[in-house]
Parts: C-alpha cells; sequence; structure tokens
C-alpha cells in the first residue's frame, strides 16, 4: 500500500509542478503571475513529495535512490505527455527513447527485489 501511495503522490506532485512552470506558456495568467504561481504552488508540490518520498522509503525499507530514479522517471513520463497534450511538441524518436528508458527505470525499481 506504501508503493501505491508514494506513486499516486509523487505522480500527483510532478504534474502540479509541469503545470507551475510550464503553466506560462499555456495561460496568460500563469506568465503575469510567477511570484504567486511559486508561492501557491510550490508548497502543494513540496508537500507532495514529502509524502511521496515518506511512503516510497517506507516501501524499499528506508532506501532513498529508488525514491530518486522513480520520481525521476515519473517527471520524464508526466513531462512528455503534458508537453505534448498542452504545447502540442510531438515524440521525436530520441524522446521515445528517453520515455522507454524511464519506464524501464522506474520499473526496475518497483519489480526488481
Amino acid at each position: 500500500m506504501n508503493l501505491i501511495i508514494g506513486l499516486l503522490l509523487t505522480l500527483l506532485g510532478q504534474i502540479v509542478i509541469w503545470f507551475q512552470t510550464n503553466g506560462q506558456f499555456v495561460w496568460e495568467s500563469f506568465r503575469k503571475n510567477p511570484f504567486l504561481l511559486a508561492v501557491s504552488f510550490g508548497t502543494i508540490v513540496s508537500y507532495l513529495f514529502i509524502l511521496g518520498t515518506k511512503y516510497l522509503a517506507l516501501h524499499f525499507d528506508g532506501l532513498i535512490w529508488p525514491v530518486r530514479f522513480i520520481g525521476f522517471g515519473l517527471g520524464m513520463i508526466v513531462f512528455s505527455i503534458c508537453t505534448w497534450y498542452f504545447l502540442g511538441e510531438g515524440i521525436t524518436p530520441k524522446t521515445l527513447v528517453s520515455l522507454i528508458l524511464a519506464f524501464v527505470l522506474v520499473s526496475i525499481q518497483i519489480f526488481w527485489k
């Protein structure tokens, strides 16, 4: 259960941070209010990542390396999906290979015991 909770919190954190940093390219209001976004979203993102790290570390018996790799891999996956969907940037062969590697990285951490 710690794994599922940790993954969901980290995934949600990655989604929120994508909007915080890249929403300026989608919405005028985000572009005009960077300080407000930093203050409001920053607290939420930090809290999600702190809790996500806690639950993932509990699942991995206190180990932090798997947590870092999972966070990085999920970040790559979320970034590519959101950037494609909201900004219309296509998935190039280089990006596709990177995404496959991100899936492999996350899978290794989750399934390799």
